[in-house]
């Protein structure tokens, strides 16, 4: 058998493959399946068969999402109590199959506000479950093995091409029977499970651990203590909590400018491929700035690429707009979690960046809501809210100046 050395001695190749397998395939079934990736035909049902307005379907999104607000607690959740004696084989078993059998209920349940904000909480509870426990794999096999760089990029490539699939699958669903979206998913998140089986074989070993509660509370403690850390979080609330528009911009592609379905899809297409060149960017110029100046200079692009949401006006702007903004506000997202990183308190790393995680989808629900609110009851108008979330984020600027310099003064090792 093939093996290679590490610090913690010879790596089975073979077993390696299956780790790199395992999380490829958790990562796909988990993101893939998310309701918020396959936003368009819901967008769709929502607005033309329930004639739900824009507040109403920000709302929806954001209380949707409820469990991806506090995913850390699933990770607790799995490392303190193990079901049928493993802690990651039956947990991404069941998370498969509930998820599976609620995206079949949301696509042939009678319609109803209600009844499918209720579905879609509970299907994504079951995705995040499969997510954290994915992420324990990775972790698991990537110190074991000594891989955690080529376990890290594989669950990045396969997020980021579910991300380009979903922008193009939802616009092709949006235009199709609801009852397809529904099929879809299910096959989508219950795809994860024959994988489980094949390759994941974790022997029932595993007993509850109270000790985890204990050192869960005693990370959060030290959290809650934590100078930069709490700095790191008005940062990102400041950034993240501007009025956002993202709800409103679909009632505009859709009732002024009159975009397809298909259209509208291409466009978030477009918007995560070059998303992923601004990923790919700041790994090259991260080891030759120092942080402050990343963050200065993508806080800058981020209000640019708001600034150019006043121009939307035709399908060659949209695709212009949208492509700059997949660049230009992963520029400005990438600094901000590199600095949430670095002010996370030794020893609290994955809960303290998973926090950061949660305050981030928190306030982007919460920005998208009273942005379509604003439009809504007539406070504002479109643009007014698009110079309104610039103007907010552009504050940010005020604050770097003051950030920690032992943070912030350098730049990546090269």
């Amino acid at each position: 058998m093939a093996t290679s050395e590490t610090s913690g001695g010879p790596v089975d190749r073979a077993q390696l493959r299956r780790s790199v397998a395992m999380v490829a395939a958790g990562v796909f079934a988990t993101t893939l399946a998310q309701p918020s990736l396959l936003r368009l035909p819901f967008q769709r049902l929502l607005k033309s068969d329930l004639h739900i307005p824009p507040h109403g379907m920000a709302a929806f999104f954001a209380t949707a999402a409820l469990a991806w607000y506090v995913k850390p607690l699933a990770g607790i959740v799995s490392d303190a109590l193990p079901l049928f004696g493993t802690r990651r084989r039956h947990y991404l078993i069941l998370s498969g199959l509930s998820a599976a059998t609620l995206w079949l209920l949301v696509g042939f349940m009678p319609i109803s506000y209600l009844g499918l904000l209720t579905a879609v909480v509970v299907l994504n509870a079951a995705l995040v479950m499969g997510s954290t426990v994915t992420g324990g794999l990775l972790v698991e096999a990537g110190q074991r093995y000594g891989a955690t760089g080529r376990l890290t990029s594989a669950r990045y490539v396969v997020q980021s091409l579910c991300v380009l699939l979903g922008g193009p699958l939802g616009g092709v669903l949006a235009t199709k029977s609801f009852a397809l979206t529904g099929l879809l998913g299910a096959v989508v998140a219950s795809s994860v499970v024959p994988v489980t089986l094949a390759l994941l074989h974790e022997p029932r070993s595993a007993r509850p651990g109270a000790e985890v509660w204990a050192r869960a509370t005693g990370e959060l403690k030290t959290l809650l203590r934590s100078g930069p850390l709490g700095i790191a979080v008005g940062l990102i609330c400041l950034v993240y909590a501007a009025p956002g528009f993202a709800t409103a911009l679909y009632y505009r592609q859709t009732d002024t400018l009159h975009f397809s379905p298909e259209f509208i899809g291409v466009l978030a297409f477009i918007s995560g491929a070059l998303a992923l060149c601004g990923a790919a960017a700041y790994g090259v110029i991260c080891p030759l700035v120092p942080l402050r100046g990343l963050l200065r200079s993508g806080i800058g692009c981020n209000v640019v690429a708001a600034l150019c949401y006043l121009f939307y006006g035709s399908h060659a702007a949209a695709i212009l707009i949208e492509a700059q903004a997949g660049l230009f506000v992963t520029l400005s997202e990438l600094p901000l979690m590199d600095f949430a990183a670095r002010a996370t308190p030794h020893g609290s790393e994955g809960l303290g960046f998973a926090l950061m995680m949660s305050v981030r989808n928190g306030g982007l629900a919460v920005a998208d809501m009273l942005g379509a609110w604003l439009i809504e009851h007539g406070w504002l108008s479109f643009p007014h809210v698009v110079l309104l979330n610039a103007g907010v984020i552009a504050l940010a600027l005020l604050v770097i100046p003051v950030l920690p310099s032992a943070l912030l003064d350098r730049q990546d090792a090269t």
